[in-house]
């Protein structure tokens, strides 16, 4: 098994209040992708409310069953189609895949 983790930060906007909403709209898209990719055993999305200094606002935790049906799911027509959301409003993207 494989755990693949992702943590962003959600951009600047001088629309205040925009931060937490955009930060649930990316929730929403990456919900999306489970029970939908081949090999994904499992997916978790967290929001972090508070944004304080060197913190990042939300975190992808998901388990694949090899490092190949990870691979798999990074050129997924489905994780591909929720890339563009997630780029649109997220900076600062930390990835680690690691097994158990």
């Amino acid at each position: 098994m494989i755990r693949h983790v992702v943590m962003w930060r959600v951009m600047e906007s001088g629309d205040e209040g925009l931060g937490p909403v955009n930060a649930l709209r990316v929730k929403r898209a990456l919900e999306s992708l489970n029970g939908r990719i081949p090999g994904m055993l499992r997916i978790e999305v967290g929001v972090e409310p508070h944004l304080e200094e060197g913190r990042s606002e939300i975190v992808l935790v998901s388990d694949f069953e090899s490092r190949e049906a990870l691979d798999r799911y990074r050129e997924h027509p489905t994780h591909v189609a929720v890339v563009p959301i997630v780029r649109s409003v997220c900076t600062d993207r930390r990835c680690v895949d690691y097994e158990p």
